[in-house]
């Protein structure tokens, strides 16, 4: 594992640029793990990554607490995944939640401490903290190889 990289957003429009800084230096699929509270910006992140992945932009992203995945395509196919409402690993089972993870997309994951699976293996761990009204704290883990674009990426936002 690299070293834990922090960032500093003060609005969503920076956040949304955040995400799409990453979205346009990912060169191959990846799991991202989301960790945050209610509100904390994961959903507004996720905007941006699939702005950065190339997802059209007539096509809005929404979280989807209650669809549990949404699907986007981009040069990538971003799998967008809210576990808020599930409370394990066997929960995941009916949604191909192994297959999405194995695939060859990009694979946000929302609530991913709910997926309480020891063979879970993000890329990328990012966890949100709220500093103010719009400030929003990340820090990012990189646990995956080949990361070193996305590293620098965060680096230098």
């Amino acid at each position: 594992m690299k070293e834990p990289i922090s960032i500093q957003t003060n609005s969503p429009e920076e956040t949304v640029s955040l995400g799409k800084a990453i979205g346009r230096a990912i060169e191959n699929p990846v799991v991202i793990a989301l960790f945050g509270d209610l509100g904390s910006g994961k959903t507004v992140w996720v905007k941006g990554l699939a702005a950065g992945l190339g997802v059209a932009p007539e096509y809005p992203v929404t979280s989807p607490t209650f669809a549990l995945v949404n699907e986007y395509e981009g040069r990538f196919m971003l799998f967008h995944a809210d576990l808020y409402r599930l409370f394990g690993a066997a929960d995941t089972e009916d949604l191909g939640f192994d297959e999405i993870l194995s695939g060859n997309g990009v694979v946000a994951v929302e609530w991913a401490q709910r997926l309480n699976d020891p063979d879970f293996a993000p890329d990328i761990a990012i966890e949100i903290r709220e500093t103010g009204e719009t400030g929003r704290s990340f820090t990012f883990f990189f646990y995956g190889p080949g990361l070193d674009n996305l590293v620098e990426t965060v680096n230098h936002f």
